[in-house]
């Protein structure tokens, strides 16, 4: 992966900034600001400042995360020399100019959801500017000048340089301030990004570095012949730029290089990406406008290898007989993903699929945004980030579902906060990592009664593989010596994994066969084969899946030859208490149960009147409120009256409950009528499930 440069004249360019993914906005120290078109190759003035207006940094007003346009959106922030800040509409009238500072304003941003501003002067540091309002708060006063200012990705936090330091400063008054010595030179340049959470920095020591949000180091790069004096996270987080004098280097979000760049620019005072992700702008101190776009990148999946040769042009290598087909496409190429036997490409408007099988005619669709993110795909779909919104289409090109969630930034979701199966989709929520909701697939509804997965701490990563609601998929281990620390995995294909190190090198590695064979099978349903595999590998983690997998698909005879194997006897006695039970509702309540669905357990019981077994779960959890169902039936008050007395009198308590001690007056609690009442009504759940057999038998004779 590279970058592909060219340059245009202008003046000494201080600071650019995209409008739209074709459209780029540009200031000099001639005071221009241009509007640079590049689908037309046109450019023009916009507007021409005043004398005593020299411009420094330009950022746009952000479109709404929620997809709506809010008032303003058509306009950029610019700060300048003059101590200013300025409101420029996209037709160039300065709609509004504020004293921000007593020295030159060096750094402005707007936060992600564009309500409030904050700016970095010469003299004095951040002060807060709400749009909507004239005043301001001041959040930090230092003598060294603030260089660079960015957010939070939830907003509520600042970053700004002061000197050598770094300093994260919350919005809150009293919270705790974060700052540490980042660089042996004064800091030019920061920027956070809103989706994985890490920092850049560049300075006068010739480095640029990668922080995580708590200020610990994750990477430093060698130094640099000149000072870095621009970085800049692509949006999608996962690739970021570097700038320094005559300079330009591609990165990944781990630190190490792609691609390094030498064009002549001078000092790269600024950087900017285009929203999707495919561009790159830069403000050179020679005068000149740096556009830059990215190719050359690869996916490879089996015997398949894929290169983006060019912006709308893609190249499919077969690397078992060198066959090489050319994949031309109307518009540029966003994103990519390649695996599962389909090529998934989108662009500006369309969605393209294709098959390893033909690489002529893909299935084509329009999008709804055309600003698409995220791919992630599974065996039989895929799923799209497009904007705020996230879909999940089946390879034929049909939409599946939507999932929806309050609240959550889907346009901030990235590999590591999201994962697809067949059936599960799993997303880490965006504002608190300990949280994971869990929704259908084919429907896309919040699984059981809509509560997430909470963690004691917080998830960094989901699992690639979900197999189904409330089972783990197979773990493999393999020593961490070769690959060194810390590693990324970048495929697991079969019996291959390959792993990406901290400088960059893939490292290939085999694994065990079996949890590859034991997924496959089990989906097939070839349940004596998984026994076979797990007997022969002798393996407890091996066994562990194949009994949870076994109890998701209502396997019961497997599920008791794996929980017996893995010494759970408890498991084994439970198994064989629901195989004696006598009707199919009792069994599936039970399995329910088992699995830890308690409400959807207790709902099947009701459903086909059942009362005593429903009143029994919770009187098994020592779920007392909700044995209330059996004042609401008036069938076995006694019954719940009996069980609460046993209950205190094993723990040696009175009782205090108003409610029991109400149903207590005028209920004798005899135990044996209690028990013959539940052998008469498992005698007609016996009688019912009898009757319901021999109806199935006549009907299958017939």
């Amino acid at each position: 992966m590279r970058l592909k440069t060219s340059l245009l004249k202008q003046e000494l360019v201080s600071c650019v900034g995209w409008t739209s993914a074709d459209e780029l906005y540009s200031c000099s120290d001639d005071h221009h600001i241009l509007r640079w078109n590049l689908l037309t190759n046109d450019t023009s003035v916009l507007v021409k400042l005043q004398d005593q207006i020299y411009p420094l940094d330009l950022h746009w007003l952000p479109k709404s995360v929620s997809g709506k346009k809010q008032a303003g959106a058509d306009s950029f922030a610019l700060t300048s020399t003059d101590g200013k800040l300025h409101l420029v509409s996209k037709s160039g009238r300065v709609e509004k100019s504020v004293e921000a500072h007593r020295g030159a304003v060096l750094a402005g941003r707007w936060n992600h959801d564009g309500t409030a501003l904050i700016t970095g002067a010469l003299q004095h540091t951040p002060s807060e500017d709400c749009i909507s309002t004239p005043l301001r708060s001041s959040l930090a006063v230092k003598r060294t000048p603030v260089y660079s200012v960015a957010w939070a990705p939830d907003s509520g936090r600042v970053l700004y340089t002061a000197g050598r330091q770094l300093v994260i400063k919350p919005l809150q008054p009293s919270a705790k301030v974060l700052q540490w010595k980042a660089h042996d030179g004064v800091i030019l340049k920061v920027d956070w990004s809103a989706v994985n959470d890490l920092i850049l920095s560049g300075g006068e020591d010739c480095k640029y570095k990668v922080w995580d949000s708590y200020g610990r180091l994750l990477f430093s790069s060698s130094a640099h012949d000149y000072p870095v004096t621009s970085v800049a996270w692509a949006p999608d987080g996962e690739l970021f730029a570097m700038g320094s004098f005559h300079t330009l280097r591609l990165c990944d979000k781990t630190g190490w290089s792609y691609s390094l760049e030498k064009p002549s620019t001078g000092s790269l005072f600024s950087l900017a990406w285009s929203a999707d992700g495919t561009q790159l702008a830069g403000a050179c101190g020679n005068g000149h406008v740096l556009f830059a776009h990215v190719v050359e990148q690869r996916w490879e999946w089996r015997n398949f290898e894929i290169t983006l040769t060019k912006r709308r042009t893609m190249q499919v290598r077969n690397v078992l007989n060198d066959a090489v087909d050319v994949l031309e496409f109307r518009d540029r190429v966003i994103k990519a993903s390649l695996a599962h036997g389909h090529l998934v490409v989108t662009t500006s408007l369309q969605c393209y699929v294709y098959s390893a099988k033909n690489w002529n005619t893909p299935l084509i669709f329009d999008l709804k945004e055309g600003t698409v993110s995220l791919i992630v795909q599974a065996e039989r779909h895929f799923l799209l980030v497009d904007g705020a919104e996230l879909f999940v289409y089946s390879y034929e090109g049909r939409l599946v579902s939507s999932p929806k969630s309050p609240g959550m930034r889907m346009d901030i979701l990235n590999s590591q906060s999201i994962s697809l199966s067949n059936d599960t989709i799993a997303i880490r929520d965006t504002s608190d990592e300990r949280v994971v909701f869990l929704f259908e697939a084919q429907t896309g509804k919040a699984i059981g009664d809509g509560k997430p997965l909470n963690h004691k701490v917080n998830t960094h990563t989901l699992s690639s593989v979900v197999v189904s609601p409330g089972v783990c998929s197979c773990s493999v281990s393999e020593s961490a010596a070769q690959f060194s620390r810390p590693p990324q995995m970048v495929s697991y294909e079969g019996t291959q994994v390959t792993v990406r190190r901290v400088d960059g090198s893939l490292v290939c590695t085999a694994v065990s066969p079996y949890p590859s064979l034991l997924h496959e099978y089990t989906g097939s349903g070839r349940w004596e084969d998984t026994l076979r595999i797990c007997r022969f590998a002798k393996d407890q983690t091996l066994w562990s899946c194949l009994a949870g997998l076994a109890m998701a698909n209502r396997e019961l005879s497997t599920a008791e030859v794996a929980y017996a194997a893995i010494g759970e006897i408890d498991k084994v006695q439970y198994i064989n208490f629901i195989k004696d039970l006598p009707s199919r509702d009792s069994c599936l309540a039970h399995m329910l149960l088992f699995s830890g669905h308690v409400q959807e357990a207790e709902a099947t019981l009701l459903q086909a009147n059942l009362n005593y077994h429903a009143i029994q779960i919770h009187i098994s959890l020592y779920n007392w409120d909700r044995c209330e169902e059996a004042v609401k039936y008036k069938t076995h008050v006694d019954t719940v009256l009996a069980h609460r007395q046993k209950f205190l009198q094993d723990f040696g308590k009175q009782e205090t409950n108003k409610r029991f001690l109400q149903y207590s007056e005028g209920v004798e609690v005899d135990w044996e009528k209690i028990q013959a009442k539940i052998e008469m009504e498992f005698a007609m759940e016996r009688e019912k499930a009898a009757n319901a057999s021999v109806r199935s038998s006549v009907s299958i004779r017939r």
